[in-house]
């Protein structure tokens, strides 16, 4: 009989850790769908002012080649529309950073969870809350021939076979690109 008691004890007390530690991986998954959906919210708030910067240098001579291409300095943090994603995950961005995957801008978000991992046999999840970071990218989707940047009519090329033909004079005539055609937005890591 206290074989059996010890025994039922000890699977009650595994059954009630298991808990502890599903309830641990279920603030960090809560954790960290909120980094990404902060890191591609600062990283599609980004990828629509280079698109605006784009179309705003399409009469300026070749500057649109580097807009196009992403060589010009990123136009902000997003952090804001990461800040915002962050919050409706019941999260707090702890930071917004500014970087580079494969050359390309990116934003690294952190965040912590509003939320704890919640009571439990172990008495240290009460109080913690779970922490996450993830990293998007904006990659171009488009490419120029070097020698089309000084011509009077903007051609080039995207994914998907895509071919653009603008020309600068008669911007109000024609259908300019949006964000998601001239730039990928994804997690990288």
């Amino acid at each position: 009989m206290l074989i059996y008691v010890v025994a039922v004890a000890g699977l009650l007390f595994m059954a009630f850790a298991y808990f502890a530690f599903a309830q641990a991986a279920a603030a960090r998954n809560g954790a960290q769908s909120a980094a990404d959906a902060s890191a591609l919210a600062a990283a599609q708030d980004v990828r629509d002012e280079m698109t605006d910067g784009f179309i705003n240098s399409l009469g300026q001579g070749g500057d649109w080649v580097d807009w196009l291409v992403g060589d010009r300095s990123v136009p902000g943090t997003g952090g804001a529309a990461a800040a915002q994603l962050a919050g409706d995950n019941d999260s707090t961005l702890d930071g917004i950073t500014p970087t580079t995957v494969k050359g390309y801008p990116a934003f690294e978000a952190r965040i912590t969870t509003r939320f704890t991992v919640g009571k439990s046999i172990l008495p240290v999840t009460s109080g913690r809350h779970a922490k996450a970071h993830a990293v998007a990218m904006i990659e171009p989707r488009c490419s120029v021939a070097p020698s089309d940047a000084s011509r009077k009519v903007i051609e080039f090329d995207c994914d998907g076979g895509r071919h653009w033909t603008i020309d600068p004079k008669k911007l109000d005539d024609i259908e300019l690109p949006k964000a998601k055609d001239l730039f990928a937005v994804h997690l990288a890591e």
